[in-house]
């Protein structure tokens, strides 16, 4: 009876302690899986308080990412300052030539500005035509050629020509033969006539288009083989070939154009005006032609007195000298023209005044020495090498010179800023 109790008491213990070693095994596990958990950051549940770890860990982190974001994004106080401004040192103005100048009222002539087009000086033009029906036989020069007056342009045949240099050989050689036989001879009446004749022939080929030039070496020999109706057109002014529509072995009517020169030394430019505006101009006004930022003087020659029909503009013809022989017909351009009055404003030299990235017109203010921020401002007109402006204040301190190296420490500035 005894063996049996012994036995199951044996076994109750080893129960006992099989279940503790594993009560063990499982808290030890859970105790290394929460240290695990801590060191990740995060809990996979709530402590006794209530408190939801895993909730305040990721706020946390997001704050973190916030504040770190925030510090990369450049957005804080020393970088808005930074924003759209450059710190020079006093070396970088010195070496860049940097001038800085209280904005200040000037007088200037008041001036209207209107667009204008480029056109050939029509009264410095002329056009090559033959006065008979004729044909091209060559051609000595081409469009775009400079010419100097007295050149042969183009060589020509014609028939009627040829009958007025045969007419003009036998009249030379009758008038030649009766002078050589003198009055007493012949009759005051054949002496006239014979003389006339020759006058009258001379001139009909002097008018069919030969030169005096050319007459004398046709008449140089009195031989009637040379009587073939060639002749040539010569340049009549010099200039530039501008128009030369034709080609060799043409016919060509009387009047028909086929050579246009025209001496560019001066041109024209049209400017379309209102007519209550173009009423405060007058001729001989002066006036400056814009073309890329280049300028070039010129004065009023001309007003015209009818409007456009289409624009209802009147147009207003200045004259301008062609340096450099930079300007051509079909060039568009900006006229400045002066009205006569005077008026007080802001000005800049045009140098000073850029484009902005987005396309506005800008300026470089020193808000203290040293630093320096752009400013948009809008342009109301030029005079000269000036820029009228608006939307500054007089007496603020802007760069008159060396404002495109301003704008590049601005662009670096910002560049560095949202790039470090």
């Amino acid at each position: 009876m005894k063996y049996p109790v012994m036995k199951q008491t044996l076994l109750y213990a080893a129960l006992i302690v099989s279940l503790t070693s594993g009560a063990y095994l499982f808290a030890a596990e859970n105790q290394e899986h929460a240290h695990d958990d801590m060191e990740s950051g995060f809990s996979m549940s709530p402590d006794e308080d209530g408190h939801d770890h895993e909730n305040e860990n990721e706020t946390h982190a997001n704050e973190k990412k916030d504040e770190h974001s925030h510090d990369e994004g450049g957005h804080g106080g020393h970088d808005e300052h930074n924003e759209g401004g450059a710190e020079l040192s006093e070396a970088q103005l010195a070496a860049a030539g940097i001038i800085v100048q209280a904005l200040e009222f000037q007088s200037f002539n008041q001036s209207i500005i209107a667009p204008g087009e480029v056109l050939f000086n029509a009264y410095q033009s002329k056009k090559i035509t033959p006065r008979i029906n004729a044909q091209v036989i060559k051609r000595y020069k081409r469009l775009g050629d400079h010419v100097k007056k007295g050149q042969i342009l183009v060589s020509l045949s014609s028939v009627e020509m040829a009958q007025a240099q045969g007419d003009l050989i036998v009249a030379d050689q009758e008038w030649k033969r009766v002078k050589k036989l003198g009055k007493k001879v012949v009759s005051d009446r054949r002496f006239v006539e014979t003389q006339i004749a020759r006058q009258q022939a001379y001139a009909k080929v002097l008018a069919f288009g030969m030169t005096k030039s050319q007459v004398k070496l046709l008449l140089k020999d009195n031989d009637l083989s040379k009587a073939v109706g060639r002749f040539n057109l010569l340049a009549t002014q010099s200039g530039t070939i501008t128009h030369d529509k034709f080609v060799e072995g043409e016919i060509i009517n009387p009047g028909g154009v086929l050579f246009e020169i025209t001496n560019e030394s001066t041109m024209w430019v049209e400017a379309r005006l209102t007519p209550n505006v173009s009423n405060k101009i007058e001729v001989d006004s002066n006036a400056t032609i814009n073309v890329d930022g280049k300028n070039y003087p010129a004065k009023v020659t001309q007003i015209h007195h009818q409007l456009d029909e289409s624009t209802r503009t009147i147009a207003v013809r200045l004259e301008v000298k062609n340096q450099n022989d930079d300007l051509h017909p079909g060039l568009f351009v900006q006229a400045n023209i002066q009205t006569g009055g005077s008026q007080s404003a802001l000005a800049l030299p045009k140098n000073s005044v850029l484009r902005s990235a987005d396309g506005d017109w800008v300026i470089f203010v020193e808000e203290e020495p040293g630093h320096f921020k752009r400013q948009e401002i809008e342009i109301k007109g030029h005079s000269g090498n000036m820029a009228i402006v608006d939307g500054v204040a007089p007496g603020t301190r802007v760069v008159i010179k060396g404002a495109f190296f301003v704008q590049s420490e601005i662009a670096k500035s910002g560049f560095e800023v949202h790039n470090h």
